[in-house]
């Protein structure tokens, strides 16, 4: 709104200092410093509001060090990061781009689906929550939305535009923005797979079957990651502090790939008006620092599904929008960890069981961060150490760029 409302007043009548909301680095600030400030001033606020309402976690006995402590914190406050993400975003951001759009529209789906599934186990007493069925109906949803935007709408394009080899200048009359299915794949030569290439080698060339690879794909890619943050969301920090490292890579990348100087210099695919996604980027940054704010260990309150489910999607979808969605295994590599943790866990206590009679354990508890609880670490070492492992993942990530 804001942004919108400087346009009319620089353009019309020329204020001085309204142009400065043309600048993105300048609304991407602006917006870091506003969702902290909401996030950290409203976020007691709404602590506040939900000890009145008695809405708190009833945490699960599991022999835990601590876990007594942990019992009627908080939770659900998931909330303070959706609105510390959203408000901003509407008031800086260019709300007529189509990529602000798709973002503003999958918070609310997600949120909407975290706060249907902490209601549940909160005020009906159900600790299992939305059954994982409708969990993964509201994510295929969404990953359908997102996947149908991204192949019919003509105003998600990429440049590929040829380079004067005598000259280290941009040609920019030979630019031109194409309708193209391309992502960033690491590991392979020029770093990008054409989406269409795979349909026409497995459906055969000018078939319509695209859809079904690129939607499946979004679909599996949106509720991995939104659970298996869900899954990584036990130690107080731990979520939070992860996702804000990776929101701030693809902040770099966002940034990088919106902005053609950026992209043909460091030689990556350029995206026309992808860079706004760096104000969203820039919200959901601040709400996640803000949010640590009270999540920090002692935490004052827990994101609950409210947050974490959002948070995760949002990762996806934000990864597939600026075409880094095959980054995520090792961008998110603590989020598959603790995920894969979970898998070869029961997977084989079953196994064992059906062959022996008595399941046995791989690891002393899953996820993976429990395990080292059982070990006798305490959770902010835990939990330190994890930030660590996933800044290191991050810097990788962003070096395979240059591994071709």
């Amino acid at each position: 709104m804001l942004y919108h409302l400087f346009e009319i007043l620089e353009s019309q009548f020329n204020l001085p200092g309204a142009s400065l909301f043309s600048y993105l680095s300048f609304r991407a600030a602006v917006t870091v410093i506003m969702s902290l400030v909401i996030s950290i001033v409203f976020g007691k606020k709404i602590i506040n509001f939900l000890k009145i309402k008695q809405v708190g976690e009833n945490i699960r006995e599991l022999g835990l060090d601590g876990e007594d402590k942990k019992d009627g914190t908080p939770t659900m406050g998931g909330i303070i990061i959706i609105i510390g993400t959203l408000v901003p975003v509407i008031l800086m951001s260019n709300l007529e781009n189509i990529y602000i759009q798709i973002l503003i529209i999958s918070t609310i789906i997600l949120g909407l689906i975290g706060l249907i599934d902490d209601y549940i186990k909160v005020f009906k007493k159900d600790k299992k929550g939305l059954q994982g069925k409708f969990k993964i109906a509201g994510q295929s949803i969404l990953g359908i939305f997102v996947g149908m935007v991204l192949l019919t709408n003509n105003n998600i394009t990429i440049v590929e535009f040829d380079k004067n080899l005598n000259s280290n200048k941009i040609e920019f009359s030979k630019i031109e923005e194409v309708k193209s299915y391309k992502t960033t794949i690491p590991f392979f030569k020029n770093n990008e797979l054409d989406y269409k290439e795979v349909s026409n080698s497995i459906f055969g060339k000018g078939s319509n079957y695209l859809w079904l690879i690129i939607l499946p794909i979004i679909i599996f890619i949106i509720a991995a990651v939104s659970n298996s943050n869900n899954l990584t969301d036990g130690l107080d920090g731990l979520s939070a502090g992860l996702s804000a490292i990776i929101v701030f890579t693809l902040g770099v990348f966002a940034w990088t790939s919106g902005n053609i100087i950026f992209s043909d210099y460091l030689n990556i695919m350029y995206i026309p008006r992808v860079g706004e996604i760096t104000i969203f980027i820039a919200a959901l940054l601040g709400s996640l620092v803000g949010f640590l704010w009270y999540n920090t260990y002692p935490a004052s309150v827990f994101m609950g599904d409210t947050g974490s489910l959002t948070v995760g999607g949002l990762i996806a979808v934000i990864s597939i929008l600026i075409r880094k969605e095959l980054l995520i295994p090792i961008l998110c590599g603590v989020f598959l960890l603790e995920a894969l943790s979970v898998i070869i866990q029961v997977s084989y206590f079953k196994l064992t069981k059906k062959q022996t009679g008595v399941g046995k354990r791989v690891f002393l508890m899953s996820p993976i961060h429990h395990h080292f609880q059982k070990a006798g670490y305490h959770e902010s070492k835990i939990v330190s150490r994890l930030w660590i492992i996933g800044i290191f993942l991050a810097v990788i990530t962003i070096l395979t760029l240059k591994i071709r």
